[in-house]
């Protein structure tokens, strides 16, 4: 291959957003944690399951074969969210968060996935919570 000698305009895409295919019979609601399963398709987040990051639109493929749908998911930001466990002064330390479900997060490891970490407490059990679903992945591949 040669180095350019004139302009490429090139195609890209918003750098924190990513399409992913959707599970058969699911649906993947605005807001959600988006987990990937063992085979690769993309779900409602279970424990366990790695991060791929927050569903930016619903995605219906509750009458589709795997692969049907795509989610469009944001990878990469700070979210506002409900975490069992973070107080004032465990936001200090930008603890952990985890995931057990789509909609469940807390700062207990067992079993769950991680989404990210504190990185401001808000009030009470509330917090802002920074994640990069390609840095969790990375980190848990180390």
């Amino acid at each position: 291959m040669t180095t350019l000698a004139a302009d490429l305009a090139r195609s890209f895409q918003i750098g924190d957003r990513e399409d992913y295919p959707v599970i058969a019979s699911d649906i993947i609601y605005e807001g959600a944690a988006v987990g990937e399963n063992a085979s690769g398709y993309s779900r409602p987040l279970v424990a366990g399951d790695p991060f791929q990051g927050f569903a930016v639109e619903k995605a219906d493929n509750s009458a589709g074969a795997a692969g049907a749908v795509n989610v469009r998911v944001r990878t990469r930001g700070v979210v506002q969210l409900a975490v069992t466990g973070a107080t004032a002064v465990t936001a200090n330390d930008r603890p952990a968060v985890y995931a057990s479900d789509d909609n469940t997060f807390t700062l207990t490891s067992t079993s769950n996935s991680l989404i990210g970490y504190v990185s401001r407490w808000i009030s009470s059990g509330v917090c802002m919570v920074e994640f990069d679903a390609a840095l969790v992945k990375a980190a848990l591949q180390a």
